[in-house]
């Protein structure tokens, strides 16, 4: 989770000050609440020598996981930030898997994947709890649907409704995530179905673990 949006300047400004320190204990902390990302990985499936992007890599620890999970997919990985994207060079690097993961700094609402990794599209890409961090976050799903190739797929999970838990857990969980400025889209559903019918792509929602997230598989014919 890393937001990557726009201006270009002033949010990687922003994440730049939020990770500076916080990156180097980032997935640690992390993983106690991101939940789903193991569940949308297992569900990529690319093709045989398919490509992966990542919009929002933060650490590189979704890639990584990805790159190992399918061997024959050429993975990629944009962000905002340019501390996170330290983190991720370092973490690719470690994994012996600089070969299969590019990354790159750049703006999720308008980004040219030509110059940045040399391809046009991809089979698959990934959103992984960066909406909730991206003011225009509409703009980065229209801008992932029209990089995708045909009958290529998105992949988002991020914070749901919390409809089936607890009373007051929401409350206290919204208040946990402003420290971090991020700010759950209620809407997400509604408005990326939305979106996939004016794209002309196909959508598949489910909100796991009770409603604490959001997954939706967005897929071109």
């Amino acid at each position: 989770m890393s937001a990557v949006g726009a201006p270009a300047g002033s949010a990687a400004g922003l994440m730049d000050r939020i990770y500076r320190r916080q990156r180097h204990i980032y997935d640690a902390s992390r993983k106690f609440y991101l939940l789903g990302r193991d569940q949308l990985i297992e569900g990529l499936e690319p093709p045989a020598g398919g490509t992966v992007l990542e919009i929002g890599c933060g650490t590189g620890r979704n890639l990584i996981k990805i790159a190992r999970r399918y061997p024959e997919a050429m993975c990629y990985g944009l962000d905002v930030s340019s501390e996170m994207l330290v983190t991720a060079r370092a973490s690719v690097a470690r994994a012996g898997l600089q070969d299969r993961i590019g990354l790159a700094q750049a703006d999720a609402t308008d980004f040219d994947p030509q110059a940045l990794f040399g391809r046009a599209g991809f089979d698959r890409i990934v959103i992984s709890y960066a909406l909730s961090m991206i003011p225009p976050w509409e703009a980065v799903v229209v801008e992932a649907l029209r990089r995708l190739d045909k009958g290529g797929s998105l992949h988002i999970v991020d914070f749901g409704d919390q409809a089936g838990l607890p009373s007051g857990f929401k409350a206290l969980l919204l208040r946990w995530l402003g420290l971090f400025h991020v700010t759950p889209r209620e809407n997400l559903p509604a408005t990326v179905r939305g979106l996939a019918e004016a794209a002309g792509a196909e959508c598949r929602l489910a909100a796991p673990f009770r409603g604490y997230a959001v997954h939706a598989v967005l897929t071109r014919g």
